[in-house]
């Protein structure tokens, strides 16, 4: 069955930094590009990075480009998302999600269909 699981969320002040996983099972994340979503309370879901399948190509959406960088590791079937500068406006959960691609130079958000249950990530003094 496959299934992706975020760790790493946690209360932080405003300026550090938090590292978020995913880890997947059931399925080789070789085959997949991986894409970090979050939503906000009140707020719609929205796309905040993405990375093909073997990391040539990354995403990020205005709101987190310079602060934030994703990563992954094949061999341990996991994929990261490294957040510096937070600010409260990042105050979300995080989700990550999984997209079975042919292509090795592409990600996008829309492709996304399969998607962990989030982890949250709370920014304040």
């Amino acid at each position: 069955q496959l299934q992706l699981v975020e760790s790493g969320g946690g209360l932080v002040q405003p300026g550090g930094s938090l590292r978020l996983s995913c880890a997947a099972s059931g399925f080789t994340l070789d085959y997949y590009a991986i894409g970090w979503f979050r939503q906000a309370p009140g707020k719609e879901r929205e796309g905040v990075s993405c990375i093909s399948r073997r990391g040539g190509v990354t995403n990020y959406a205005d709101s987190v480009k310079g602060r934030f960088t994703i990563t992954r590791d094949n061999a341990k079937n996991t994929a990261y998302l490294q957040m510096n500068s937070l600010k409260p406006e990042d105050t979300a959960v995080y989700y990550c999600a999984a997209e079975r691609l042919s292509a090795w130079l592409q990600c996008r958000f829309s492709g996304m269909d399969n998607w962990g249950k989030g982890t949250l990530v709370t920014v304040s003094s």
